[in-house]
């Protein structure tokens, strides 16, 4: 598909992260006003909530927008969400008639606050790229058992905790813990000194469900995809891990970008998951490409400093796609949310560069990286930013996600001292 060009002049170049063929949506606020729905478009953003009140975009028989999230959209279903995007095509393509009334709907993206674009129901993380898992297993148990025996069967996952997923810009505070080192006789309490970041994609849940589904039943209920960076706790992780996995190493922050990146405009970049060589049980089984060809990069800028690119890699890494995941999550019988949000677990490629996180990309600690500013880093240190970027590439045109940015403040004083 080539670029639909639109009358917004700056959704027409072909390096824009937000042109015609994107529309993601958001809410925003400018300056002392409440937060509203909005569509990226361009340099600008379309308020949505003010189309929809002045009549513009009707929808169903009640507003959609009128609440600062954009859950409402999302329960009404496929059907819905595909006639929204037909009408914004036509109000914001070149050449629309109704461009007289639209136009002074639109803000100036640059002078926007950007806010939690939905209200998170339930928040789940899995551990579905092969590169990563291999990685880490090495680290941890050796080569030959860096899998465990369950991986290459099932989308291995975990529940977190929604309460603390943040939109881009938030900054993060280091989290206190509990750490045991290898030659601690008992655990100590201390702020957290291996923290680190974790390259994801999220998957939005929009139709909910109950009882088990296929994955393409799950691929149709899924509304959306943003970038995710789930915070990492490593020492902490460590300790408390065995045997039933994260915890408190997960629950300080889990970061995602400001604009959800609908599945309609990300259709063209849909690519195959991996060859198995084992076979995956019938309910699990790919039904056509369910992954996407999006580019994925990371960057850290220590304090004052500009920031270094530390890894690229794809989302076509992943082992198990969102739809996957989605179908096995509701395989016990457990109702899906509109509003829960899948982490697709950590995208690494296969070699050093593509890494997604700082555990691999100084394997342990062992090997630190080295920024353009001659600095070493093994682990994310106070005052740094990290930003996750992403892109998926068409014909003249880019669908981007706006980044992902989270800066790590110092940990608080002890808050247990005596």
């Amino acid at each position: 598909m080539p670029l639909m060009t639109s009358w917004v002049a700056s959704a027409n170049d072909a390096d824009h992260p937000f042109p015609l063929n994107n529309l993601p949506y958001g809410v925003f606020s400018i300056g002392d006003g409440e937060p509203r729905c909005g569509v990226a478009i361009g340099d600008s953003i379309l308020d949505i909530t003010e189309a929809e009140a002045q009549g513009l975009i009707q929808l169903t028989d009640t507003p959609l927008f009128d609440v600062p999230f954009w859950n409402e959209l999302m329960e009404e279903g496929p059907a819905v969400w595909a006639a929204l995007r037909e009408r914004l095509i036509a109000l914001l393509s070149e050449g629309a008639e109704e461009r007289d009334k639209v136009e002074p709907l639109l803000v100036e993206r640059a002078d926007a606050e950007m806010h939690m674009p939905f209200a998170v129901s339930e928040y789940t993380d899995f551990y579905a790229g092969r590169h990563h898992a291999t990685n880490v297993g090495t680290m941890f148990r050796g080569a030959e058992n860096a899998l465990p025996p369950n991986w290459l069967h099932i989308p291995i996952g975990y529940n977190g905790r929604a309460s603390s997923v943040v939109v881009s810009g938030t900054d993060v505070r280091r989290p206190w813990g509990q750490l045991k080192g290898p030659n601690d006789d008992r655990p100590r309490w201390a702020p957290c000194a291996r923290f680190d970041i974790e390259l994801e994609m999220g998957a939005i849940v929009g139709t909910p469900s109950d009882g088990p589904i296929t994955v393409q039943e799950a691929d149709d209920n899924i509304f959306g995809y943003v970038l995710l960076n789930d915070w990492s706790a490593r020492d902490i992780q460590a300790w408390e891990y065995q045997p039933l996995g994260p915890f408190q190493a997960k629950a300080t922050a889990t970061t995602i970008s400001p604009w959800i990146v609908t599945k309609a405009a990300l259709e063209p970049f849909r690519t195959d998951t991996p060859e198995r060589e084992v076979e995956l049980l019938d309910h699990l089984k790919d039904c056509g490409p369910m992954l996407y060809d999006i580019d994925l990069a990371v960057t850290l800028a220590p304090e004052g400093k500009g920031e270094s690119t530390i890894a690229r890699t794809n989302y076509n890494e992943m082992y198990y796609s969102a739809a996957q995941q989605l179908a096995h999550h509701a395989t016990a019988g457990g109702p899906m949310n509109t509003g829960d949000l899948l982490g697709s677990g950590t995208i690494s490629g296969a070699t050093k560069e593509s890494r997604g996180s700082l555990l691999e990309l100084s394997w342990g600690g062992k090997e630190p990286i080295t920024l353009e500013t001659g600095e070493e880093r093994s682990f994310v240190e106070d005052g740094d930013t990290l930003t996750l970027k992403g892109a998926a590439r068409g014909d003249g045109y880019a669908i981007g996600f706006g980044d992902c940015v989270g800066r790590v403040l110092p940990a608080l004083d002890d808050p247990f001292a005596r």
